[in-house]
């Protein structure tokens, strides 16, 4: 007999699923993700930075500079001349290029435009050849740290005391001298040269930096070129942000001035200088034609042409210009007041006109009335282009200048005789008083007569340095 049993049921062989492991806290908080990201943006925002800085560098030298300019800038740079002025007593001359009409002394009426800050003789020389034609003798010039004018000064400093700027200095004495040059002056002397290394730490240390100027700087640079030019009595025409720069020598000097002409002028630069203090955004203005041509289309012209915004750029940015820009910027006289100042009684003296743009926006119409009103006297005239009318509308505007200044009475112009220098003088008093001594000498000895003669004329020659023997 057969006997069943029940078999038991196999177990399933399927495993549960499992949960995936747990991530640590260490994996969670890998701190080489985070480096890695922030050095890869380091890295891109310091390649950038170096390629902008490339693009906009003005470290070139003055060969290599004037060789990259455009055509237009290089053949403006041949027709003007350099002017030679002190900005203070105590330092170097300066070298500031001048623009005009034509070398005509036989023209009576004088006409000196000063640009505003941001700008260049470039940007007026259209309206320099309008006056021309019309038989006014017109000059423009770069302001130093402006256009071709010098961009930077050599100034002396006093040696600082710390620890760092003494190893400076003893880096630049080594520079200077040579590594070995002291060793080689104990193996020659005999002696550590003291003295000598005394003496260069002693003496202030000579810095290039960038020119600033303020009232009392463009004050006395306006008064020198009027004064090598021969342009007083001029009639001065001043634009953007001038006018506070020169004010107050307008103020000391209305002799010297026969009219005042004001273009579109304001307190600060139509063009906002303070762009250019921001990194990577002014290498990126200065570096691209396309973004310092919309920058100037929204604040100063809209009719300008691209070839022009390149070169002012190019200028701008050339030899230390944005860093004399910015400078100078710092130094402007804010607190600047055409009412107080158009009030003096010798500005009221003076004839003057208001050029204004009517086009640029109903806000800016109103600051040009607001300023005849301040003035409260003077004629407003106005034009149909921007804040820099020069550009797109030269001969409008040399026409407003042109038929005010030939509404005034003709300058009256005197002829300074030339001055002979003092110790100049006091050679040739003393040469005349020998000569008269020789001529009392000469009657009482006839016979030496032919001698005394030549004797007089070298003497006379070498008062003014021709050297003995320049007449025989």
């Amino acid at each position: 007999m057969a006997v069943i049993t029940e078999e038991p049921e196999p177990q399933s062989t399927l495993k549960k699923p499992t949960s995936p492991p747990e991530v640590s806290e260490t994996q969670k908080k890998n701190p080489f993700i985070f480096w890695f990201y922030f050095t890869l943006l380091v890295s891109f925002i310091t390649l950038l930075t170096v390629t902008l800085s490339s693009l906009t560098s003005s470290s070139q030298d003055p060969k290599s500079f004037f060789l990259s300019l455009s055509a237009p800038l290089r053949q403006h740079y041949s027709r003007g001349r350099i002017i030679k002025v002190q900005i203070a007593k105590s330092q170097q001359h300066t070298e500031i290029f001048a623009l005009e009409s034509g070398n005509k002394p036989s023209v009576t009426e004088k006409v000196l435009i000063v640009h505003g800050l941001g700008l260049s003789s470039f940007s007026f020389r259209k309206v320099i050849d309008f006056l021309g034609s019309r038989g006014l003798h017109g000059v423009v010039f770069d302001l130093p740290g402006n256009g071709f004018s010098d961009k930077t000064m050599e100034v002396v400093e006093e040696r600082g005391s710390g620890v760092f700027e003494k190893l400076l200095d003893v880096y630049g004495l080594i520079k200077e001298k040579g590594i070995f040059w002291a060793f080689d002056n104990v193996i020659e002397t005999g002696q550590i040269p003291y003295e000598e290394i005394q003496s260069h730490f002693d003496r202030g240390k000579n810095v290039v930096k960038s020119i600033a100027l303020g009232g009392e700087e463009m004050g006395r640079i306006l008064g020198q070129v009027i004064s090598t030019m021969g342009l007083a009595p001029v009639h001065l025409v001043l634009h953007d942000s001038s006018l506070g720069m020169v004010s107050n020598w307008i103020l000391e000097n209305a002799e010297s001035v026969r009219s005042v002409s004001l273009v579109d002028t304001s307190v600060k630069p139509a063009l906002p200088l303070w762009v250019l203090e921001i990194p990577l955004v002014r290498e990126v203005v200065l570096g691209s034609t396309l973004a310092f041509k919309r920058l100037i289309g929204l604040c100063c012209s809209k009719g300008i042409s691209g070839m022009d915004v390149d070169a002012h750029r190019v200028i701008l940015k050339g030899k230390n210009g944005r860093e004399a820009l910015v400078r100078t910027l710092k130094k402007l006289n804010s607190s600047f007041n055409v009412v107080e100042w158009g009030r003096s009684d010798v500005i009221r003296k003076l004839p003057m006109q208001v050029i204004w743009s009517s086009d640029w926006s109903k806000e800016w119409s109103k600051e040009g009335l607001k300023v005849v009103e301040a003035l409260q006297r003077g004629k407003l005239v106005t034009h149909s282009s921007g804040r820099w009318p020069q550009e797109d509308a030269a001969d409008e505007l040399a026409e407003r200048i042109s038929h005010f200044v030939s509404s005034l009475p003709k300058s009256v112009r005197q002829v300074d005789e030339e001055s002979i220098p003092e110790q100049i003088q006091k050679i040739v008093d003393e040469t005349k008083e020998n000569m008269n001594v020789n001529h009392q000498h000469h009657h009482h000895h006839h016979h030496h007569h032919h001698g005394h003669s030549h004797g007089h004329t070298a003497d006379y020659m070498n008062a003014y340095g021709l050297g003995p023997g320049w007449g025989s």
